[in-house]
């Protein structure tokens, strides 16, 4: 065993790959094509999305909203296991900026035949995540993933929180952001926000909260009923547990 995560070189990353089940044809293909584009880094790779395909199998997510679809890979990884289980009750909700993208992952899930349960919301992060709310989602959503620009990951996360149904998850992406989040001299707003975030999500007592290296890195959130609240457990504002003798 070890006391800390491991370096992944290209190597050992290839042999994760390989030693996971092989993706859909059209994961495969989304993936592959968008590495030739100039702005892949914003692709996640295949081990996260099998991940996060985990998830949606291990909570039986109905309802997915992700923040940034890019060329819709996350989407993709979401919609088939949600669609196997819930057929078309099945509902991933994909905002992006950009309706370019949007477009270019329509054509992979329509691959796929799961763009039936795929809704597209181009535009502003926060005013589709808003508008969801006005529509009747508040408090039911199974989960979120967040994976746009990194300056509004507050904002986000607290849009997202008031979405999530009691025992939904919030997946933020990037919360190493190329491990610049520990370099003391890197102070640039979307590497402040990213720390702010993380600060919060530790100390936040809605939420049950694990910091995990995969990838660039995922901080997952599981939004805690209001009975759970009351649990003993780490100080709502140091989240640190208490000395013994307090």
């Amino acid at each position: 065993m070890s006391r800390r995560t491991i370096g992944v070189s290209d190597k050992l990353d290839a042999y994760i790959v390989s030693a996971n089940r092989e993706e859909h044809p059209a994961l495969a293909r989304c993936r592959a094509e968008t590495a030739e584009r100039d702005d892949a880094n914003m692709q996640i790779g295949a081990e996260q999305g099998a991940f996060m395909a985990f998830l949606a199998r291990l909570t039986g997510a109905r309802i997915y909203i992700e923040v940034g679809t890019f060329t819709g890979y996350s989407a993709l990884a979401m919609a088939l296991p949600m669609k196997e289980i819930h057929g078309t009750n099945a509902r991933v909700i994909a905002c992006d900026i950009s309706e370019e993208f949007l477009d270019i992952a329509e054509g992979y899930w329509k691959e796929a035949r799961v763009d039936d349960v795929i809704e597209k919301r181009p535009g502003g992060a926060m005013n589709s995540l808003k508008a969801l709310g006005a529509e009747g989602l508040s408090d039911s959503v199974d989960m979120v993933f967040l994976d746009a620009d990194k300056e509004n990951y507050g904002a986000y996360y607290e849009e997202a929180a008031s979405l999530l149904r009691p025992g939904g998850l919030m997946v933020l992406d990037n919360v190493l952001w190329s491990g610049k989040v520990a370099e003391q001299d890197a102070d640039d707003p979307a590497t402040r926000a990213l720390r702010e975030v993380a600060v919060t999500a530790k100390s936040d007592g809605r939420f049950d909260q694990v910091f995990l290296s995969l990838g660039d890195g995922l901080l997952l959130l599981r939004k805690r009923d209001a009975a759970a609240s009351h649990i003993d457990g780490p100080d709502a504002a140091s989240g640190r547990y208490p000395p013994e003798n307090a």
